[in-house]
């Protein structure tokens, strides 16, 4: 059996397109490694035939901090881990979906020489992605125009890697869930695996007027709930507030109509992927690199979604987008429909069976 290493990490948009690739690897024997105690052990240790190894890394930072030197020792400390751990697995292929934990991993891979396919999900690689490339064979990109962009000729449109399981949801059951009696569109809020302080606040400000045209369902992220008697009896009926939903997600956003999300490529795609009108308000250059206001504005400039800044967003613009989002619904459901996004998941499958091949 051939055995295949995937990493990533930091973030659930580094750890569920690994998910959407596992029913593909049946004849893979599969291994992850990621962070000790990352978003990606909890996701990962859940999933069937999945052997998930630990390793200590660093945060990668754009700004001087004493933390850094910290970090730099966690690296080196993470290369050897990863080195050790490649050398007792011998995979025969190695798939990185990013984030800063993937750097290691990347890096003992090239010392070694195991193959490396990489995924970039968004418009522009990041610093993560971009020291990963150097190690890649092949570096994978969600949108058509990154892969000019990837030094030395290695990059390659493949698509966005999409879960068949959103695919495979029930309306019904959707709503039953919920507690929904499915008379009113149903707005789901997601604000990534960590929530979202700024999208839940102007979610929350204006739950009267939410309510009162959508029953809504709010994935706040871990710890942002509320308690019940924070909200009126009236936003109680339509409200639903989770820190996040896992096996009934394909069903929930069967039930859903409209979505208000931040700006992950993997989570907008995934959104687009079925047909679900929505409004991006990506993570300001505050506090990135600006890589979700340029998938926002990708997605806006197709029609595929509205878009609002977190830095100018106030409830009445809030509001403002909300009513022209219901008015424009069906427009952008159809072209959402017409799009035909590639099938990300299994291009990058083809290129790792190609890899592997090669190598025999």
């Amino acid at each position: 059996m051939k055995k295949i290493v995937l990493t990533g990490g930091g973030t659930a948009g580094h750890v569920m397109p690994n998910v959407a690739l596992l029913p593909y690897l049946k004849d893979f024997e599969i291994h992850y490694i990621g962070q000790i105690g990352g978003i990606e052990e909890r996701i990962m240790t859940g999933q069937p035939g999945v052997a998930f190894h630990g390793i200590h890394c660093g945060k990668l930072r754009r700004y001087i901090s004493k933390e850094n030197i910290k970090d730099f020792f966690n690296f080196q400390k993470g290369i050897r881990e990863s080195k050790k751990l490649l050398k007792e697995i011998r995979p025969d292929v190695i798939f990185s979906k990013g984030g800063y934990v993937a750097v290691p991993v990347a890096t003992a891979a090239k010392r070694i020489k195991i193959p490396l396919i990489s995924h970039e999900s968004d418009l522009t690689p990041g610093l993560a992605n971009r020291m990963i490339a150097k190690s890649a064979k092949v570096v994978l990109t969600t949108f058509p125009e990154t892969a000019g962009l990837i030094p030395d000729g290695k990059g390659r449109f493949a698509g966005p890697p999409i879960r068949d399981s959103l695919f495979e949801g029930d309306r019904q059951k959707g709503l039953s869930f919920l507690g929904f009696s499915g008379a009113k569109p149903v707005l789901a809020i997601m604000g990534g695996s960590m929530g979202s302080r700024a999208v839940n606040d102007i979610v929350r400000n204006n739950l009267e007027y939410l309510c009162e045209r959508f029953d809504v369902v709010h994935m706040c992220g871990k710890g942002n709930l509320l308690q019940d008697a924070d909200f009126s009896p009236a936003v109680m009926k339509g409200y639903r507030q989770y820190e996040f939903i896992t096996d009934e997600l394909a069903d929930v956003l069967a039930a859903t109509d409209l979505v208000i999300t931040r700006g992950g490529s993997n989570s907008i795609h995934e959104f687009a992927a079925i047909a679900k009108p929505m409004i991006i308000i990506p993570l300001s250059r505050k506090a990135s690199r600006g890589d979700q206001i340029e998938n926002a504005d990708s997605f806006e400039k197709r029609g595929f979604a509205l878009k609002l800044s977190e830095d100018d967003v106030t409830d009445e613009l809030f509001r403002e987008a909300v009513g022209k989002l219901e008015a424009s619904r069906g427009e952008i459901a159809a072209k959402l429909e017409a799009a035909r996004f590639a099938d990300g998941t299994r291009n990058i499958f083809e290129e790792i069976v190609r890899v592997v091949g090669e190598q025999a």
